[in-house]
């Protein structure tokens, strides 16, 4: 060990090396997905600064109290015992991640992993420890020169909070207005470099249903990456007719990308004119997508729905933003709500307008960041005289205050995962099982499903996990791992990780929403004709395939909703 390394254990706390472990050890059992190797790392390695930081400052009030603290040889010896004591307990749980990490892979239908790694692990935690604990010791270092200025005129102890106060807005205004803004303007642009690439196996559309055709309104380059994928993509009437031996019609979607025009409404318009322009108005079904945060759209969900109304749908999307989700959840939250609001509103004030045995059911659809800003797009009392027909939101986001409302007021007994609200005639839950309602179960003229899986990390995170444990946790999912254990803010740090860089999960568990599972969703919202138990079990085997060879297509999946 060098001198500089010498002098760096010497500096540290025993006692906050020992609180630290704690936390360290905490993070490495499983949360609600599995963790790569260096996902673990930064997570065990973020843990451990917490908790020596909470141990460190326990110690400050110890001393802030003047009570008394051990000296000399009985410090030196007990700061070796918490040393010892920190590699066993470190040494054991680190043992252990390999056979936890594989519970939840086995939970999930994924190959078990022969090691977690734990040398690497523990070098990549050291690593992310030393980088925080570096950065720890500048606020100090911050807070007390702002301490002394401040003690010329000011009584000491006045002076040492004033210090603390300034060094904490100096560092979050430097957080969040320097490096956090250039962050995402750097990502931004990144983004949108890569929206505007056109991918060899995305030609240009000859039907005049499509969006970019030489028919269309809107240039197919304009469309953007995800546009393009979108609208290149889906099952043909001849594909829909393969399949269900009936006849069939070319579905049609029409998408928006952002460079199409400046402001929302000026998009929404577009979207309305080229919904007239297709005939989307004279099909039987309408539905209104509200994509993720790079413009992702779920082919799992839109293909399915395609294929159940035998290509007689139309539907529309409006692109707001090029991050990803994760990253659009954090910085554009509210500007993709106006742009789905506005989409709405452009084409609800159409439809509505409309004879109502003249025009199609409309719909409302969205995933993820999609599925929170499809929420937010309506006003129930703006309904209430001519409500559309309904909407399959999967994977909806924490922040989704309809959601959360509807989930709070379950009906007692019912699981946080999967609730029950009132008789389920209006809005309903569902997982891989179905929905808690019977399947003759009636519904109203309005009918609102989530698909949600209990695993699904973006969905349960909440803030407050940090000192409540989780209520899904109370009676627990069938796909979330029984050695799963709350601990007051490691749960919370390890969901946050589980919504940003963890290991994409199989279709049909976290958030990577599963083709046999839109079916079902659709047909309790759309109720689709011509469909035996026979011919549904095809469909769902075809989709299935279908996802398993399409071309990075669970990469998009984790590329847009997990960070990638």
């Amino acid at each position: 060990m060098g001198p500089a390394m010498l002098s760096l254990w010497r500096s540290l706390s025993g006692f906050a090396l020992l609180t630290g472990t704690l936390f360290f050890c905490a993070s490495l059992t499983p949360s609600l997905v599995p963790r790569s190797t260096v996902s673990q790392g930064v997570l065990a390695g973020g843990a451990l600064a917490l908790g020596y930081g909470l141990g460190i400052l326990a110690r400050s009030l110890w001393r802030y109290l003047q009570l008394p603290e051990p000296q000399g040889r009985l410090h030196r010896r007990l700061t070796q015992v918490c040393a010892l004591l920190c590699l066993l307990a470190a040494g054991a749980f680190l043992s252990q991640v390999a056979g936890w990490q594989n519970g939840v892979r086995t939970l999930m239908q994924m190959p078990p992993v022969p090691s977690a790694h734990p040398l690497e692990v523990s070098l990549i935690a050291l690593a992310t420890f030393l980088a925080l604990l570096m950065l720890g010791r500048l606020y100090r270092l911050v807070a007390a020169a702002v301490a002394r200025r401040g003690r010329r005129f000011l009584p000491h102890r006045v002076a040492n909070v004033l210090g603390v106060a300034v060094a904490l807005v100096l560092f979050w205004a430097l957080v969040s207005d320097v490096l956090v803004r250039y962050a995402f303007r750097a990502l931004d642009a990144s983004f949108a470099q890569y929206d505007a690439l056109v991918e060899p196996q995305s030609a240009q559309p000859t039907s005049p249903l499509k969006s970019g055709s030489p028919a269309s309104l809107l240039d197919w380059e304009g469309l953007g990456r995800t546009g393009r994928e979108f609208i290149a993509s889906g099952p043909s009437a001849a594909d829909i007719e393969a399949l269900s031996g009936q006849p069939a019609q070319e579905p049609i979607r029409v998408y928006v990308g952002l460079r199409a025009a400046v402001t929302p409404a000026e998009r929404a318009r577009l979207a309305l004119r080229e919904l007239i322009r297709t005939g989307a108005f004279e099909r039987s079904v309408l539905v209104l997508v509200t994509p993720t945060g790079t413009g992702w759209i779920d082919p799992a969900a839109m293909n399915t729905v395609e294929y159940l109304h035998h290509g007689d749908i139309a539907s529309a999307a409006l692109q707001y933003s090029y991050l990803n989700s994760p990253l659009s959840l954090l910085a554009e939250a509210e500007y993709g709500a106006d742009v789905a609001r506005a989409l709405f509103a452009e084409v609800y004030r159409h439809w509505s307008a409309l004879p109502a045995e003249d025009r199609p059911r409309l719909y409302l659809h969205g995933l993820s960041l999609g599925a929170l800003h499809s929420q937010r797009s309506w006003e129930l009392h703006e309904l209430l005289a001519d409500p559309f027909d309904g909407a399959l939101w999967s994977g909806p986001p924490f922040r989704s205050e309809r959601w959360r409302a509807l989930t709070d007021a379950r009906e007692p007994g019912s699981p946080y995962w999967r609730p029950q609200v009132g008789d389920g005639r209006f809005v309903r839950f569902m997982n891989q099982d179905g929905t808690p309602e019977p399947a003759d179960a009636p519904w109203g003229p309005m009918r609102l499903l989530y698909l949600q899986y209990a695993s699904d990390p973006i969905t349960f995170f909440a803030p407050h996990h940090a000192w409540r444990r989780p209520a899904w946790l109370e009676q627990r999912g069938p796909d979330v791992a029984p050695q799963l254990r709350w601990f007051p803010l490691v749960t919370m740090l390890q969901l946050a990780l589980d919504m940003a860089v963890t290991t994409p999960t199989p279709p049909g568990y976290g958030h990577v929403y599963a083709p046999a599972h839109y079916v079902e969703a659709w047909r309790e919202v759309t109720a689709p004709r011509g469909w035996n138990e026979a011919a549904l079990a095809r469909l769902k085997a075809h989709l299935t395939a279908e996802l398993a060879t399409a071309p990075d297509s669970g990469a998009e999946a984790a590329y847009d909703n997990r960070g990638g």
